[in-house]
């Protein structure tokens, strides 16, 4: 979609540079929502859970496993709008049990031990559903 824009006095034509992936999972349509938006070069990544691509949950009762899932699936979100890992300048993790961070930030750092974004752990009462444990975000700067 083109859209016009005033410059100097002159309107020119850009391409709108906002692109928007869905994973195909339930809540995205019911919600309203998309996985990941890249707007310019900047990339947003809704809340991810350990939801697979049958829609089954991955790890339950195991935070470090859905970890794990989750970020796969953040990164699969990313490289669908043309951003990777190390483009990745925040995440944000919630949990339901913040006594097991170590299992969770284990996991993360096995995705971000070299990239280093700045993060955040928060304990929430619960998730959408009870056999999730973990919910990331993420948020990416394109170079």
């Amino acid at each position: 979609m083109l859209t016009k824009r005033h410059v100097r006095g002159e309107l020119t034509d850009m391409a709108e540079d906002k692109v928007k992936y869905s994973s195909g999972g339930k809540w995205e349509p019911l919600v309203g929502y998309s996985r990941a938006v890249r707007a310019g070069k900047i990339v947003h990544v809704s809340g991810t859970t350990a939801i697979d691509s049958e829609g089954k949950v991955v790890g339950v009762g195991d935070p470090g496993a859905q970890t794990v899932q989750a970020l796969s699936n953040i990164h699969r979100a990313l490289e669908s709008v043309g951003a990777k890992l190390e483009d990745v300048v925040r995440t944000r993790i919630f949990v339901t049990d913040i006594t097991r961070w170590e299992e969770i930030g284990k996991a993360h750092g096995t995705f971000f031990k070299d990239i280093r974004p700045t993060t955040t752990m928060v304990e929430v009462k619960r998730l959408i559903s009870p056999e999730l444990l973990v919910e990331i975000e993420a948020e990416a700067i394109l170079n």
